[in-house]
């Protein structure tokens, strides 16, 4: 009995359900009560409040029913049979349940005022905070503001992700469903589709606030609205991003999984929108963190995954690393590294992960160890330790007195101990031609050391671009790394001002469209305070990195002389501080070290000894030349066949430095400027941005609703903060009295003519043909300027399923042209087939005819012959 009600009632779609809906039963008084209350709890259409079936079986109707299956059957036939003849039911239809419908415009107002913060009356903070709490107690975590989607962490696992629900948001309206990432992914989809115009959708927010996981989220969508026709392609772009992250990604004081870098993914697609790739760019890894981390941080994931898993593979010795003691590298106050890493499951989980990654990419065994060997390297590196010897005539050289922790990392590196160590305590100069070693301070080694780890850690049709980026930080000591953050995202922040408010008012203005402004804070003067030159903050540190007598003091000095702004001030009796006015509040800057980690040294001496190494990969490393963004090269040159080791990315740019360069000194082969990491800082905003302005913008702007991670605590001053950084309540001014949507007149009337004229018309891109189609499509609030249709956020995807469906009915209309011309082809073939059957036939029949005749004629001749011989 459990069995049949379950699989009457429980199905997981509602539309299902309400296709083949459970009889109604009349049952005996003495259960029916509990018989109604338990098809109540089976009917709930919402399937996240809806009972599981554990709960469901342990119903007291199914506990009572438990052993009368055959009484109950019995009744239930009689009760059913009943039922039919008092009340007759008409026969079911049986029909495929068409889930998108045609778009109807008077629809398009049947918004629920809930979802979308433009639909609001009465517009004021208060108003908007209580909405999206509302809206976050009842776990939707996503909110529309126009076509802008708001997303509030919601600290916990949520099932509003499977393939039903990306079936849902598949060409549909975006009122049809509730607001969704998938959503969004869908919109720039379409878009692509329609337009064959690139994308790109800008995942911003605070450390914390959940964009890695939307950016997740988007790939999978994309992935399922561009089904590629080969698994593997799929596949690989799915797992390439949780092992870029497992290199990029690290533990903060904020979130348990912060990206360390900017990522840029490219998906693109076939101009029928099918998927046919994935490119990833990455940006401004914070390498500091491989040698340090704060206190209560950790360094990147993949280090302490990578040593469970050798670990529990037992191969820590053959990577020469401990395993009692952490490495420096990833050790910490609380002595529980090496306790966490032998027996957390999460880590070996995740290093199984990891591998799986690697192999549905394509990268050998070789190439993976290859890569495993240079992470034991670094760890390795981090122990070595130096000490200050005297001499007759110097007293500031250095050693290594234990040489254990150098021997493992020359080993795991497959390079001469002799030659790294030489490397670390002594440095080349070249002068007129000459070459003079000159000894290492121990300070002075111990910073190539550090330099040399970073070094080793460095990662290195038609598109939408899923851009996932460090979110603002302000913790309680902010260095250099959280200065250039900060200064990327004020960078997103302008680019999100420029589209949603800047370019939108000067296009009203140029086309002569009365609107009314939105006041809006602009953030230019202050991103031109660190990115103009020459008296910029990032100039202005530039210029002090080269000066060798320069410290950190100086260079706060500089900064307080020439940065005279109400976005710069110095905070008093704090010597080495600055603190920053941003968009998202004021930040105090340490400035220790800053000096130092923005020269990012790494000797000569160094890279040459690298270059020997017997691991190819690393050998290549350390021989492709940088970009200015810091990134390797992907230049065309001469490879050899000892390249093999190279993983596919970088296989890709068949890179190789000519053999002869290897031995040379790194100094006299190269006349480029030494680049800093500010430098680098400032190329990889310009690259990321040029990436940004090819495609149409999508914005998702990400919450946190609380600092402590906790689900369903919504704080609402912490909320109310990031609301006002954002603009939030300015972007639902200008979305709810604006044109978010500027069309030419030309490109509207090209796009959109098959609504108002015929297929073989030819209408002139003018202003009545725009207003025809406007007219007969029946949209309403649009504006037209001098050379272009102003519409509303949501007209252009009113109109793109109005077009699909009058494209739909052309498909119908060219399919059952197509049937009847191909009906009339196989009937004339038909009636010729078989008027040469029976031509066939005919002659087939008089040759027999004739040959039978004859064969009687021939007997008959035969018989009279053999007659008239006897007589």
């Amino acid at each position: 009995m459990a069995e049949l009600l379950c699989s009457v009632c429980l199905r997981k779609e509602g539309t299902e359900r309400e296709r083949n809906p459970p009889p109604t039963l009349l049952h005996p008084e003495n259960w029916c009560e509990e018989f109604n209350h338990f098809i109540s709890q089976c009917l709930i259409k919402d399937f996240e409040k809806r009972p599981s079936v554990t709960q469901l079986l342990d119903h007291p109707f199914i506990k009572e029913a438990h052993g009368k299956v055959l009484f109950l059957q019995k009744q239930l036939a009689k009760v059913l049979q009943d039922q039919k003849h008092l009340n007759p039911v008409a026969k079911p239809r049986h029909e495929r349940m068409h889930t998108r419908r045609p778009c109807h415009v008077e629809d398009a107002e049947k918004y629920c005022l809930e979802d979308d913060l433009v639909n609001l009356e009465v517009l004021d903070e208060d108003i908007i905070i209580h909405q999206l709490q509302k809206r976050y107690a009842d776990l939707l975590i996503y909110t529309y503001v126009g076509d802008i989607l708001i997303a509030l962490n919601p600290f916990q696992n949520l099932s509003i992700y499977s393939p039903q629900f990306s079936r849902l948001y598949h060409g549909v309206r975006r009122a049809s469903n509730p607001p969704h990432i998938f959503a969004s992914a869908d919109a720039a989809y379409q878009c692509l589709v329609t337009f064959s115009k690139d994308q790109c959708i800008v995942i911003s927010g605070e450390s914390g606030s959940g964009k890695t996981e939307s950016a997740h989220l988007i790939v999978q969508h994309l992935t399922f609205l561009g089904k590629a026709n080969n698994q593997t392609l799929r596949e690989k772009i799915l797992q390439v991003n949780p092992l870029v992250e497992a290199f990029g990604n690290a533990c903060t004081a904020i979130n348990d999984n912060s990206s360390r870098f900017g990522k840029y993914l490219e998906m693109m697609f076939t101009p029928t929108g099918a998927v046919m790739g994935a490119r990833i760019s990455e940006y401004l890894l914070e390498k500091s963190r491989v040698i340090k981390q704060a206190v209560g941080e950790k360094n990147f994931h993949i280090f302490y995954y990578i040593y469970a898993g050798l670990y529990h593979q037992q191969k820590l010795s053959e990577f020469r690393l401990p395993e009692e003691k952490p490495p420096r590298y990833i050790a910490d106050g609380t002595g529980r590294v090496m306790h966490d890493i032998t027996s957390k499951e999460s880590y070996k989980r995740q290093f199984e992960e990891i591998q799986h990654c690697f192999r549905i990419i394509g990268f050998t065994e070789k190439e993976v160890h290859s890569v495993y060997r240079i992470l034991a390297g670094i760890l390795s590196i981090g122990n070595v330790e130096f000490a200050a010897i005297s001499s007759q005539h110097q007293t500031d050289k250095s050693e290594v007195p234990n040489a254990e922790a150098l021997e493992n990392a020359a080993f795991v590196l497959c390079i001469s101990p002799e030659e790294l160590q030489e490397a670390l305590t002594s440095h080349c100069v070249v002068t007129r031609g000459e070459t003079i070693v000159r000894a290492n301070t121990v300070d002075r080694a111990a910073d190539i050391r550090d330099a040399m780890s970073k070094a080793l850690s460095a990662d290195r049709g038609m598109n939408v671009g899923i851009l996932d980026i460090f979110g603002f930080e302000n913790f309680q000591r902010n260095s250099f790394e959280q200065l250039c953050i900060n200064i990327a995202n004020e960078q997103i922040q302008y680019y999100f001002n420029q589209h949603v408010f800047a370019l939108e008012q000067m296009e009203y203005q140029n086309e002569g469209i009365d609107a009314i402004p939105v006041e809006y804070d602009d953030n230019r003067p202050l991103l031109d305070m660190f990115l103009q030159k020459p008296l910029g903050l990032l100039a202005l540190l530039d210029e002090e990195s080269r000066f060798p007598r320069a410290t950190d003091q100086t260079l706060v000095d500089k900064f307080e002389d020439n940065l005279r702004c109400k976005y710069f001030w110095r905070p008093k009796g704090a010597e080495l501080c600055f603190g920053i006015h941003h968009y998202a509040g004021k930040v105090l800057y340490d400035a220790s070290g800053v000096l130092e980690k923005n020269r990012d040294t790494l000797p000569a001496d160094v890279v040459v000894v690298l270059r020997t190494s017997a691991n190819k990969l690393l050998q290549q490393l350390f021989s492709i030349p940088l970009t200015k963004t810091g990134n390797l090269a992907q230049a065309k040159a001469r490879i050899s066949t000892a390249s093999r080791s190279l993983p596919p990315h970088f296989s890709a740019g068949r890179a190789k430095v000519d053999t002869l360069e290897v031995i040379r000194h790194p100094e006299e082969t190269t006349n480029m400027k030494r680049q800093t990491m500010a430098s680098y800082f400032r190329y990889s905003l310009m690259d990321l941005l040029s990436k940004m302005v090819v495609g149409q913008p999508h914005f998702v702007r990400c919450i946190k609703p609380n600092d402590d991670r906790e689900a369903l605590q919504f704080c609402r001053e912490r909320v109310l903060v990031q609301l006002r950084s954002t603009g939030i309540q300015e972007t639902i001014n200008i979305r709810r009295q604006g044109y978010s949507h500027r069309i030419l007149f030309e490109e509207f009337v090209k796009r959109y003519y098959y609504l108002a004229f015929k297929a073989h018309q030819t209408p002139p891109a003018s202003k009545e043909s725009c207003v025809a189609i406007l007219e007969k499509t029946r949209l309403d609030h649009w504006v037209l300027g001098k050379t272009k249709v102003f519409l509303k956020y949501y007209h252009v995807e009113q109109l793109n399923l109005l077009l699909r469906e009058v494209m739909g009915r052309v498909v119908v209309l060219q399919a059952y042209t197509k049937g009847w011309l191909g009906a009339r082809r196989y009937k004339r073939v038909r009636e010729k087939r078989e008027k040469s059957a029976i031509a066939i036939q005919s002659a087939w029949r008089g040759y027999d005819a004739r040959r039978k005749f004859k064969k009687i004629s021939n007997r008959r001749s035969e018989s009279a012959v053999h007659i008239q011989a006897g007589n």
